[in-house]
């Protein structure tokens, strides 16, 4: 759809519409001047904004990565493993899952959601292919009376649903499986929108529109050569129409027959004056309005896409960056982190729904792009770094000793599960791993041995952090939102807030007026005496796959929590002595001590310097009948969160979403 370039209406021209139509099954959603045609629009836009095309290419290339891969794939079982990496392998008749992740990482950055296919085995068992859609063809069916969306319909031209009638297809539903075939519709969070889902860089697209009409204002200039360079007046009389032609084509094929330049305006009169008289029109200081507006839109598009460095998206730029290998890495780094890891686990997030109903859900994850090579190898710092240096990089302790710290032991044998070692100072260094201290000798095999920690029987406090508060979800709790902890304050309690905030917009004076799951047990499963709580909050110990593992190995206190997959409370998080879980990271090593000598905050500082882990926040619901009147969860949470940004007792809970190996002098105490 052309517009003229000179009126451009910033204020409506990109704005997304959604409304039900009167006679229409499905809910339209388009722009003014593209009724029901939003998602062509973004398309339209696509096509022709050359800047925004570039970030749009290049983020769906981070998102999509360069494979997906099961995680710790060697402790899965292995008929789930490779019942899963088939399905890896062939998602459908002609397409691996990752050929189809590249399409729908794509309409993901594009469209900012992204459509899927289900086909059901005949049996209805399980899935048996999976194909993406192009979200150009989907529209929402009118949600049911509690605001669910049950169905879409597929057209392959909305502009035209006379020749293109639109077909309806259910909502992907484990519950029903009666259709063979369904959809799965699914997009990040989008403000004010209840069916669909907008662009993350939807507030730049006037921008990217202003960039379409620049390049088409020079296309037309180059067309028409410029516009008229001059003008000529015959002065001698009006000639007759055949004349007026052939004195035309006489000038032009005279001037203008080998290029598009030289292009003029011809008059004729009956002035007196027998003379021509040409006179050059002064073109226009339109273009040079235009190239002044190019740096202006350019930062407006990067901004709007949330890109800190425009040679990330293959944009040259002024600014110096050049082959600054460590800047543009930092940058990668950023970027990745804050805008493409959540694309990422929003497709995990799905795919995983689809492993679960085949019975082989197990983590996976993407392997990320390298957008830059050191010059160096591993082997060549190795050769000029000292052991402690090496061990300093990596987040431990330097050696005090002179001892041969292995990643294999040289256990002589087990006893009851764990392992024994020939020597003292290999039990003691196994210790260390396991967060206790000391050793104690056992018999085995007619010589003695030692095994870790003081006392045979000894739990480890971590251990028993994990067993005494680490929970496991059950199915009566709905998984609403996972999210990076950016920005909450240890001391805010997020899961009384979205309570509380409930239960004055239900207006519930009788707690009688709703019902919970009758197996919610306690206030630690997020259901208080009253049975008024609706939400719990919880929080889960994850890896940042972005960050560089260079040893490979992981301290035993984030291999322990990550593995135990368990979810915490953060009143328990913030109550834990970091010197018993972690011991060893106190004040010679750490900085922003949060209490007593030895002892940090985990919170905020998770696992110690150099550690790759942060905190998640998972809000969870329980099953509600007879509310008053329905609860719209993104509401709640999305003014939660706006209370938790505005709790101000002091603001140093940005480190919570940040592992420590991102921190300044990378987590631990400043020298000076």
């Amino acid at each position: 759809m052309k517009d003229n370039i000179i009126n451009i209406n910033l204020e409506t021209s990109t704005s997304p519409i959604v409304q039900e139509v009167r006679g229409k099954d499905w809910i339209e959603f388009g722009t003014e001047d593209w009724k029901n045609l939003y998602p062509q629009f973004i398309i339209d836009l696509y096509y022709s904004s050359s800047i925004s095309a570039a970030i749009i290419n290049a983020t769906a290339e981070y998102i999509a990565a360069e494979n997906l891969v099961i995680e710790d794939e060697d402790d899965r079982d292995d008929e789930a493993r490779i019942k899963l990496q088939n399905f890896m392998n062939r998602a459908n008749g002609s397409e691996s899952l990752h050929e189809v992740i590249k399409k729908i990482a794509f309409d993901f950055k594009l469209q900012g959601s992204f459509a899927l296919n289900i086909v059901w085995s005949k049996d209805r068992t399980e899935i048996a292919e999976i194909y993406h859609v192009g979200v150009e063809k989907v529209r929402c069916a009118r949600p049911d009376e509690f605001g669910k969306t049950n169905g879409y319909y597929i057209s392959t031209d909305w502009s035209n649903t006379r020749q293109h009638k639109p077909y309806y297809v259910p909502a992907f539903n484990v519950n029903d499986r009666t259709s063979p075939n369904q959809l799965l519709y699914s997009g990040l969070y989008s403000p004010n929108m209840n069916s669909y889902f907008t662009p993350d860089y939807v507030s730049c697209n006037n921008w990217a529109l202003i960039d379409s009409r620049i390049s088409e204002f020079h296309l037309n200039n180059i067309s028409n050569g410029f516009a008229g360079s001059f003008m000529i007046s015959f002065a001698n009389g009006i000639p007759t129409q055949e004349e007026r032609m052939q004195i035309e084509r006489s000038l032009t094929d005279k001037f203008c027959a080998e290029t598009n330049s030289g292009k003029f305006v011809l008059t004729f009169s009956d002035d007196k004056t027998r003379t021509p008289e040409i006179t050059p029109i002064n073109s226009s200081d339109l273009d040079k309005q235009y190239l002044a507006l190019q740096d202006l839109l350019t930062r407006n598009i990067l901004s709007g896409h949330r890109c800190t460095s425009p040679m990330l998206m293959g944009i040259k730029s002024d600014t110096g960056l050049g082959n600054n290998a460590d800047e543009l890495n930092s940058a990668a780094n950023f970027y990745l982190n804050t805008v493409v890891k959540g694309f990422q686990d929003q497709i995990i997030k799905v795919l995983r729904k689809i492993f679960q109903v085949n019975n082989m859900d197990m983590p996976v994850q993407f392997v990320q792009l390298k957008p830059i090579t050191t010059r160096f190898t591993n082997q060549d710092l190795m050769a000029v770094m000292t052991q402690n240096e090496i061990r300093e990089e990596l987040g431990l302790e330097p050696l005090d000793e002179e001892i041969e710290v292995r990643e294999d032991f040289s256990k002589v044998g087990m006893i009851d599960g764990k392992p024994v070692f020939s020597t003292i100072e290999e039990a003691k260094a196994h210790a260390k791993t396991l967060g206790c201290t000391g050793y104690h000798e056992h018999e085995y095999d007619g010589k003695t041995a030692y095994m870790a920690c003081e006392g045979h029987s000894e739990a480890t406090e971590l251990h028993k952090f994990i067993q005494n508060f680490g929970e496991e979800v059950s199915d009566d709790w709905e998984l609403l939102e996972e999210e990076i902890v950016d920005g909450e304050h240890k001391d805010f309690n997020f899961e009384k807030e979205l309570n509380k905030i409930t239960n004055e917009k239900l207006e519930l004076n009788d707690a009688k007026s709703i019902t919970a799951r009758p197996n919610a047990r306690s206030e630690q499963d997020g259901v208080n005496k009253s049975f008024n709580d609706y939400y719990k909050v919880r929080y889960v110990y994850t890896t940042d796959n972005f960050l560089t593992n260079k040893s490979g190995t992981s301290r035993k206190f984030c291999e322990l929590m990550v593995g135990a997959n368990k979810v915490y409370r953060k009143e328990d998080i913030v109550n834990a002595n970091s010197q018993d879980l972690n011991p060893g990271f106190g004040h010679k090593e750490y900085a922003y001590l949060d209490g007593e000598k030895g002892t940090y905050n985990l919170f905020l500082f998770k696992g110690g310097p150099q550690c790759r882990h942060y905190w998640l926040r998972r809000i969870y619901k329980t099953s509600l009948r007879n509310a008053k009147k329905p609860i719209v969860d993104a509401e709640v949470i999305s003014y939660t969160k706006a209370l938790s940004e505005g709790f101000t007792i002091k603001r140093n809970d940005k480190l919570v979403a940040i592992p420590p190996q991102r921190m300044k002098n990378k987590g631990y105490y400043p020298s000076n």
